[in-house]
């Protein structure tokens, strides 16, 4: 089910298991416009967008089977402009999670599907052994997951052929507690004829608080085989002198949790019982393991063979039993490994490692080759440390250093030789129990350049190098109208991997942040966000009053990134304005004006000839009412000319008679210009000079 929804009002609904996408295509509305998606069908309804939160190419998924849309104008005309495109889902059940010892089967997560819940041996299933995904508007589970917990306190087994005893549940769910205390008794019968072997998998006791006792028999007066304040624990097991076993085990759980798993089998006089190896596998020449049969062992890769023999065999007629005990693989602490690939794991696997540890392990392969280390698994305590080194040494270059939880990743080196380093906190008093860490290694072929990375739309992508090798610097800027989500800057690391994962160029949808007012307040218009069609109001405290606009709004740009119609205003003080104190004669004003602010200046000039008597500048001082800090100046005439006339004797009659014409005129002129006349009759060189008044 598809389809393009441009229309104002809509419920969108389809058939019980499906849901809706839907993809913003095109979103522009005015300020009185509201665009508001929701999704009906579950207990409530439930806001999944509305206009101020939708951006283009936005996808909105409901998860229910029902998506109400609702469009709301306030004006008449001009209407704004939305698109967006649905698609119908599948709804489906969440994948269950399988029980702590135990598991799950899915036939199907969608409606009708059915999970199926078992455990391992030992273990029984508390709760539903079966789930199934029910048809409703959010599909869930019928019944939730159940947990798998050890079988009863004590109990009585009968015709045992093969199975294992594990630690009881905590006293308030045992039927056999007093108190704290733990008392549970097992009795495990096998046919006539048959004798059981009892192998210790794990077993941690309380030295002091807590006690097993195995019996050959059938009741706690049974002769013992083994007594744990006595006895160390048998590697190779026990065995029966009859049928029958009892076993007896008393505890404080108050202490420290309860490790126990014990492994029985029941055998015939003429065979040997059945060898029993973790962490590893072992081939046979008897399947029935008969007189005579030879049983071969070898370790799971990252196990290390240790205690009995790689080989074993079927001895003795009057009481078969084998010639030497099963080996045990462990995961040591540390080692040298040469193989081509291999596996590293933390000391113990799968057990929880021990504190105060310090193990090293050294990785050589071929010259021409690298090391790549795939931790599958690390999960270990934030105050031990594993470390990496890119050589065949502490003294190397560290690759990684690595604590707490991380999910799977891979290492590569530098070279051909890989140096890791476990150290566990000694003083850890806490000590809680941890997985630790599984690693796969392999030789590869070398490559010392990270991953090349795709191209950023939207942006271009700067390189401190030609080619992505160790420490080269990739740096990435975005077009105009769009911001870097991500980190702008990566760096191909030592192990050649990035630093980070590359960004994106995103759509700036809405303007900066136009900041608070001083003395003031502002009020935004949608609340949320500064997006595209926000109005910011702004209005100032008692006493102040705006100097800008009353209010700004956000808008889009086609090119570039949104921005505020107009600058923030200001809150400055109110008060009574200055009346202009009038231009000076023969002088003027800068940026005349009737009135002047507080604060405001005011400078003055003279025309050519005058000069300014008093301040060039005056200031309007603040106050009720506002007050100029200084007396408008005034424009003084800088002086006078006067002219000086010498006439000499020698001259002849005609220049007398033309300057008896002309000094006249020259006079006047003079006179009217305010300049005085001296004249020489010794001489008739005529010339001016200026003079002071």
């Amino acid at each position: 089910m598809r389809g393009i929804l441009t229309v104002q009002k809509s419920v969108i609904a389809c058939v019980i298991i499906f849901s809706f996408s839907l993809q913003v295509r095109k979103v522009n509305l005015s300020k009185k416009e509201s665009l508001t998606i929701m999704g009906y069908g579950g207990l409530e309804p439930e806001l999944l967008a509305n206009e101020t939160l939708m951006r283009e190419g936005q996808v909105i998924r409901s998860t229910t089977n029902q998506v109400y849309i609702h469009y709301r104008s306030l004006q008449q005309t001009n209407h704004g402009v939305f698109s967006l495109h649905y698609q119908a889902f599948l709804l489906s059940c969440p994948f269950p999670l399988s029980p702590e010892s135990g598991g799950v089967t899915v036939t199907d997560i969608h409606p009708g599907g059915q999970a199926h819940f078992h455990c391992d041996p030992g273990f029984q299933v508390r709760g539903h052994e079966v789930a199934t995904c029910v048809n409703t508007t959010q599909p869930h589970w019928s019944t939730p997951e159940p947990q798998c917990v050890a079988v009863s306190c004590g109990g009585w087994i009968r015709n045992a052929t093969v199975g294992r005893i594990l630690s009881p549940p905590p006293p308030s769910v045992s039927n056999h507690s007093n108190g704290n205390n733990l008392s549970c008794h097992w009795l495990i019968e096998a046919k006539e004829g048959h004798r059981l072997h009892l192998h210790f998998e794990r077993i941690a006791l309380d030295e002091d608080d807590d006690k097993l006792i195995v019996r050959s028999g059938n009741s706690s007066l049974s002769s013992p085989l083994f007594d744990s304040d006595l006895d160390d624990v048998p590697e190779r097991g026990l065995l029966s002198e009859s049928s029958t076993l009892y076993l007896e085990l008393t505890a404080d759980s108050s202490s420290i949790p309860l490790l126990l798993a014990l492994r029985y089998e029941a055998f015939d006089d003429e065979h040997c019982w059945e060898p029993y190896m973790p962490h590893g596998n072992f081939s046979s020449s008897d399947i029935t393991y008969q007189l005579g049969t030879t049983v071969t062992f070898t370790c799971s890769p990252g196990f290390v063979m240790e205690q009995g023999s790689g080989t074993i065999e079927c001895v003795d007629p009057s009481n078969p039993h084998w010639n030497d005990s099963e080996p045990v693989c462990k995961a040591l602490c540390g080692g040298e490994l040469t193989e081509p690939l291999g596996t590293i794991l933390s000391p113990d696997w799968p057990q929880s490692y021990s504190k105060g540890l310090d193990c090293v392990w050294q990785i050589h392969g071929n010259e021409e080759k690298r090391i790549e280390l795939d931790v599958q698994i690390l999960n270990i305590r934030h105050t031990d440390v594993l470390t990496v080194f890119d050589g065949r040494d502490l003294m190397s270059h560290v690759i990684g250093q690595y604590l707490g939880s991380r999910e799977r990743f891979q290492v590569v080196s530098g070279g051909s030789e890989v140096t890791i380093q476990f150290q566990s906190d000694p003083d850890d008093s806490s000590f809680i129990l941890s997985q630790g860490f599984l690693i796969h290694y392999r030789e590869v072929e070398p490559n010392d350049t990270c991953p090349t990375l795709p191209k950023i739309d939207f942006g271009w992508i700067s390189s401190s190098h030609s080619s992505p090798v160790r420490g080269s610097v990739l740096t990435y800027q975005c077009q105009p109208g769009y911001d870097i989500s991500g980190s702008d800057i990566i760096t191909c690391q030592w192990d050649l991997s990035w630093s980070s994962n590359p960004p994106t160029c995103v759509k700036v949808q809405q303007c900066p942040d136009p900041g608070e007012v001083v003395n003031g307040a502002r009020s935004v218009r949608p609340e949320a966000g500064f997006a595209v069609g926000t109005v910011v109001r702004f209005s100032c405290n008692q006493g102040y009053q705006l100097e800008g606009p009353s209010q700004i709004s956000c808008h889009g740009r086609d090119t570039g990134t949104p921005k505020w119609s107009d600058r923030s205003p200001k809150c400055v003080l109110k008060y009574d304005p200055c009346p202009n104190p009038g231009v000076p004669d023969n002088g003027y004003q800068t940026l005349y004006k009737h009135s002047y602010q507080a604060g405001e200046t005011l400078r003055f000039f003279c025309y050519e000839g005058y000069e300014l008597i008093g301040e060039v500048i005056i200031s309007c001082v603040p106050g009720h009412p506002s007050q100029w800090n200084s007396p408008p100046p005034f424009c003084k005439g800088k002086g006078h000319y006067c002219l000086n006339i010498r006439v000499y004797t020698s001259l002849s009659s005609g220049l007398n008679i033309a300057l008896a014409i002309i000094l006249p005129i020259i006079l006047v002129i003079l006179l009217i210009g305010g300049i005085y006349i001296r004249s020489s009759i010794s001489a008739i060189f005529l010339y001016f000079s200026h003079c002071s008044q």
